[in-house]
């Protein structure tokens, strides 16, 4: 039963509220079982330097949460499709931004052995917020910080 075909009003035409939030609970409960919830993450990886390379592997980053049951963000892939990281007023305002983002994750999960400033903003930020660090290589595997 999907949500458009539960009505507000009974039979009769009247409203009927309880009856309504009682169905659309029971939805909700089915399309859970089917549909895990999905941690938000946050992918931490170099940009700076070597951007072509550090976009590719923030790509594959991404691939790699979304094959682990999350939803990945990485901000290094949005705002320098409309911000400029060799300006350091933008760039500046772009960490600021993913900060923002980072606040509003699940967790963070940090990509490669190399860690820039960038990246250990973001880290503290995160463990100043309590959010859970997941540090991987740069083929993915787990590792300890």
């Amino acid at each position: 039963m999907s949500r458009t075909e539960i009505s507000r009003y009974n039979g009769e035409r009247y409203s009927d509220p309880t009856a309504y939030a009682a169905l659309s609970a029971v939805e909700r409960d089915e399309y859970r079982k089917t549909h895990p919830r999905r941690p938000l993450v946050y992918v931490c990886s170099p940009f700076a330097g070597d951007e072509v390379f550090n976009t590719e592997r923030a790509r594959r980053f991404c691939k790699f949460a979304v094959e682990q049951g999350a939803i990945p963000f990485a901000p290094h892939l949005l705002y320098p499709q409309f911000m400029d990281d060799g300006d350091p007023g933008e760039r500046e305002l772009a960490l600021l931004f993913g900060v923002v983002w980072l606040c509003k994750m699940d967790e963070l999960w940090v990509f490669g052995e190399y860690i820039s400033p960038g990246m250990k903003r973001e880290i503290k930020k995160a463990r100043a917020k309590g959010i859970p660090i997941k540090f991987f290589t740069a083929d993915c595997e787990a590792r300890t910080e």
